[in-house]
């Protein structure tokens, strides 16, 4: 997976790496700009980019999208979908998830599943959650975040877009496009906040609220 992370951001080894949630943001130019400066942006399920005769937000750039099953496809989930690299994220096939391809996914475009094995378990580990014999695991932008820090260590990671950081103990949550949603009982979203706040402890991954 580090082969082709690195294959499609803008230098075979990332100094910065971006990885944008989807919690709904006001504009912040600089924000945007700081994103969108990084050598690998990686953004998740339905994401928005910002556009040219808008607000600039959260930036335009996407090199690779952390998706799962139960994506809300945006309209710009598959922009330039033949530049991009797709990495699906099946924890849920642990125990109840079935594997299958939504209808209307591009026939012509493939994905790389993401290890439970190698990536899933490992996260569930770090944060706590007995994944292996319980119906629990981390949510995706959690996931796009530690396949970052993980392929990546010695890069600059900003993280933005991730509410349960600063409200650990909400059930429900908005999305920058689509409607809101409950937090799904397989999160323990406390726990996810306190990991990725860790390493902004450590001076090489910044929050950009």
């Amino acid at each position: 997976m580090v082969n082709l992370l690195a294959a499609y951001a803008d230098r075979p080894l990332p100094r910065s790496i971006a990885v944008v949630g989807n919690q709904p943001l006001p504009p912040d130019p600089q924000r945007a700009k700081a994103i969108d400066a990084c050598d690998l942006v990686i953004r998740v399920n339905g994401f928005v980019l910002d556009e040219p005769s808008g607000p600039a937000v959260v930036g335009s750039r996407v090199h690779v999208v952390v998706f799962n099953r139960a994506v809300r496809a945006t309209p710009y989930v598959f922009r330039d979908y033949r530049r991009r690299l797709y990495l699906l994220v099946e924890p849920g096939r642990l125990h109840w998830e079935p594997e299958y391809v939504p209808e209307w996914w591009p026939a012509d475009l493939g994905f790389v599943p993401v290890s439970n094995r190698e990536v899933v378990l490992p996260l569930s580990d770090a944060l706590g959650l007995p994944t292996r014999t319980e119906s629990t695991w981390s949510t995706t932008g959690t996931l796009a975040a530690w396949i970052a820090r993980t392929s990546f260590p010695a890069a600059n990671l900003i993280l933005t877009g991730f509410s349960f950081i600063d409200d650990p103990n909400q059930t429900s949550w908005e999305h920058a496009a689509g409607d809101s949603c409950i937090v799904g009982p397989e999160h323990q979203i406390a726990a996810e906040g306190r990991l990725l706040e860790s390493w902004t402890k450590t001076g090489e991954t910044e929050l950009l609220r």
